[in-house]
């Protein structure tokens, strides 16, 4: 006998889970929600949140060491309380977490803590007791990834959850992966004080993104004082008791108090309980189309469960459309203008396609690209950041904007307004025209749009 029968039911709390939840409330469904550890999920917890909280402190003891090039006396020598730097942490994501749940309770969502499952297409159980739901939305998130070295066991060995908790600043830090992850704690940990060491078995950085973006971020992070150790094959892990080392193919070694393992993260599917073997999963993702529904018709997966595009603000679209299609609107998910932003000094922020993506679609022929340098930006020189660029690419054919790609210190505030014209099918040449605020770093898309036009004002004249 099911304790309560609601509308919809949501497994995980996360960005996901939470929006489904409340726009699912927003339409007048009964709603219940079930989260095995805290509101808010991997983003607010352990990624998104606490992540760029670190990073911010990063950015603002950068900031103290170089303000005497600006006429600034301090004292140069500033350092880290970690405790300190931990605690503020906690209390900001305390802070949105907290308001997520007065979210919840203001839309008169029931949330119940404990880890659920389904039993079947209607009936989840959680805490010994069952619920009954027309719809089920599964939000069950992602978990860190493993790889198996000899000696991943090792003590020393943290993932991206444990290293948010350490309250000892480590002298050397090892990072295993050159993804988002690694740099973004690669970039934390070097402001913070710590010798950083990325070992990355690709021959770049952020081997996901346009390549002009992983060979402008490589120098920055060297100039920084990270060591970058790519295209290397670690063979094991030693531990040395209160320190260890990896090894790598070659001979290469690399000694670290403490070593991050960033290597992705992986759909985690144990909410699907008695329907694992019916419900359609592909490489551990659950299956489902652009209305997020599953090989089950009441059932739909949205967020990082599906493996479609795992990035927050991604979950919390489908979190509402999957919420909406519950509900009887017809509505499908467009991932084809995601933004994705990596959180580096200087950060790196893309939109639509790479350049090699394009070449292989369309031709290296049929493309303009438009380049401007933050040098050559107003803003940017007064702010003393003019590290980086904006790339466009666009097809000549018809003036579409196919990627955007920038490189610099505001790059994931600006990739908002091309990742907006590139979903509303705006041309280079209309964004060419769109009147800029002057001085504004936004400015410098505009002007890349110009120079992919050939019509740029202020870059000096091909001949």
């Amino acid at each position: 006998m099911a304790e309560k029968a609601f509308q919809i039911a949501v497994i995980g709390g996360g960005p996901a889970g939470y929006v489904a939840a409340i726009r699912g409330a927003q339409l007048g469904a009964s709603v219940v929600l079930f989260e095995k550890d805290t509101i808010g999920g991997t983003c607010l917890n352990r990624g998104c949140i606490p992540t760029k909280t670190y990073i911010k402190t990063a950015d603002v003891l950068n900031e103290i060491r170089s303000a005497s090039q600006r006429g600034i006396k301090n004292d140069p020598n500033a350092v880290v309380d970690m405790p300190v730097v931990k605690a503020y942490k906690d209390q900001v994501v305390r802070q949105l977490t907290s308001g997520v749940a007065a979210l919840l309770r203001s839309n008169r969502v029931t949330v119940i803590k404990g880890e659920a499952s389904l039993v079947d297409e209607h009936t989840i159980l959680c805490n010994g007791a069952s619920y009954q739901a027309d719809s089920i939305l599964l939000c069950g998130g992602a978990k860190a990834c493993s790889i198996p070295i000899p000696g991943i066991e090792d003590p020393n060995v943290l993932n991206s959850t444990d290293i948010l908790e350490i309250t000892e600043l480590p002298r050397r830090l090892a990072i295993i992966g050159g993804g988002v992850i690694g740099c973004e704690m690669a970039t934390a940990f070097r402001g913070f004080g710590s010798e950083v060491t990325i070992v990355e078995a690709a021959d770049r950085l952020l081997p996901m993104m346009d390549r002009e973006l992983s060979e402008a971020l490589a120098p920055c992070m060297e100039k920084q004082g990270v060591r970058l150790m790519l295209s290397s094959q670690i063979t094991r892990i030693e531990n040395a008791g209160s320190s260890s080392r990896i090894l790598c193919a070659g001979g290469d070694v690399v000694e670290a108090d403490k070593i991050l393992l960033s290597v992705g993260r992986t759909t985690d599917t144990s909410c699907l309980g008695a329907l694992a073997g019916r419900l359609a999963v592909e490489n551990g993702k659950v299956l489902a189309d652009e209305h997020l529904r599953t090989s089950i018709p009441n059932i739909y997966a949205a967020g990082d469960i599906n493996g479609k595009l795992m990035l927050a603000h991604t979950a919390f679209k489908m979190g509402e459309v999957a919420a909406e299609n519950a509900m009887g609107i017809h509505r499908s998910i467009n991932l084809s203008a995601v933004p994705s932003c990596v959180y580096t000094s200087p950060q790196a922020a893309s939109v639509g396609i790479t350049e090699a993506e394009a070449e292989a679609k369309y031709g290296a022929a049929s493309l303009k690209i438009g380049r401007f340098p933050f040098s050559a930006n107003g803003r940017s020189l007064a702010s003393g950041e003019t590290e980086g660029f904006v790339k466009v690419i666009v097809l000549e054919k018809y003036s579409e904007l196919l990627g955007v790609h920038i490189f610099g210190a505001q790059a994931a505030e600006m990739i908002s307004e091309p990742a907006s014209l590139i979903a509303s099918e705006v041309t280079a040449e209309e964004a060419a025209d769109i009147i800029h605020a002057h001085p504004s770093v936004s400015e410098a898309f505009m002007e890349a749009c110009s120079a992919a036009l050939g019509r740029c004002i202020h870059l000096p004249a091909k001949h």
